[in-house]
């Protein structure tokens, strides 16, 4: 179960909750589904199964396997842990936005709630219950406002020759992230074993408290409808098999010594096949169900502003989570609890992803 529970833990990342939603709505909706599974099956579940097969046959890491399967090949061993590294950084850095925001959940009133702020401009527009407010294309939201003025600061930066100065918030959210990731990986596999029996298992409790709140907000069906509705002549275009084949790499994350170093500690006669199925239609599903998540709220955002979900829908990635997400949530009744929950649930999926990654 540590193994099963470690694999998906770093299978089942942010970006089955910010990207496989959006990628799905634009390449087809439930029509992409279809290249997605075809990619899934011939693509991401073979190469899953191999590293698996690869690292408990060899029960060994990254970088020594390639060297045992040909010499000159050892080099690609490096490459994937200074890939890892790279990875790493930039995970822990979308951790540590998801630990202030935490940090800041815990207020009666949350602070992406209104305009009244300091850092809030003449733009900021709060709409929610107001009928005489109108959304324009100047209209900032309150939520978009506190990320991008109070959290990064992004109005302090001029170009790349002044970035601004640092955000002391931010570095004491990135030592404490990265404190816990060392504590997690001090004794090895002994520790990160019992770490993902929380980080893996959490946030699933939480997708589904926020799916049944999101199903019961007004215009939720609106977005349903607009993440399912089939378009099948997206199939035609060659662009819609190519994100769904880098979609599924993205996501079970074959190629980044991970599955290999993880594999390396299971018995020899262990049945990775099995493993390498049941982790992969877990990711795959978690995925799917995150869309209605995501799609339920984002359809009560359409809602709210009166506009078409598709003009809600164009976020994606750090601003799907950080603003538009936050900004339903500010709305909803019992919004501190909701932040709370929805925060720690992206912390715990960075977690396991990035503690995999220095296994």
């Amino acid at each position: 179960m540590d193994f099963l529970l470690s694999v998906i833990g770093f299978a089942v990342d942010l970006g089955n909750v910010w990207r496989f939603p959006y990628i799905c709505y634009q390449n087809g909706g439930g029509a992409f589904l279809i290249p997605y599974t075809i990619m899934a099956l011939f693509g991401g579940v073979p190469l899953f199964f191999m590293e698996l097969a690869l690292g408990q046959f060899h029960r060994t890491g990254a970088i020594p396997i390639w060297k045992r399967i040909c010499p000159m090949f050892k080099g690609i061993g490096f490459a994937i842990c200074i890939i890892g590294l790279y990875v790493s950084f930039y995970y822990n850095t979308i951790i540590a936005w998801a630990l202030y925001y935490l940090y800041s959940s815990f207020s009666t009133t949350l602070p992406w709630t209104s305009c009244d702020n300091p850092w809030n401009t003449k733009n900021c527009t709060n709409y929610f219950g107001k009928s005489n407010i109108t959304w324009t294309n100047y209209s900032k939201s309150p939520a978009e406002e506190f990320y991008t003025r109070h959290v990064l600061g992004i109005h302090e930066a001029d170009g790349l020759e002044h970035v601004g100065g640092l955000r002391w918030e931010l570095l004491l959210c990135l030592f404490l992230i990265f404190t816990i990731v060392y504590f997690s990986l001090w004794k090895g596999v002994k520790t990160s074993g019992k770490v993902v029996w929380v980080t893996a298992t959490f946030p699933y409790v939480v997708l589904f408290i926020l799916l049944i709140r999101g199903a019961t907000l007004p215009g939720a069906w609106r977005g349903i409808l607009f993440y399912l509705r089939p378009n099948w002549q997206k199939l035609t275009n060659t662009a819609v098999w190519i994100d769904a084949a880098a979609q599924i790499f993205f996501s079970l994350g074959p190629g980044f010594g991970v599955l290999l170093a993880l594999a390396s500690y299971n018995p020899f006669n262990n049945n990775c096949y099995r493993d390498a199925i049941i982790t992969s239609m877990v990711n795959c599903l978690t995925s799917f169900l995150s869309g209605f998540v995501i799609f339920t709220v984002l359809g009560y955002m359409a809602e709210m502003r009166d506009v078409e979900v598709e003009d809600v829908a164009k976020d994606k990635g750090p601003s799907l989570l950080f603003i538009t997400y936050p900004e339903a949530i500010a709305n909803m009744v019992g919004s501190t609890f909701f932040a709370i929950i929805f925060f720690m649930m992206m912390i715990t999926l960075g977690l396991d992803s990035t503690v995999s990654q220095f296994i």
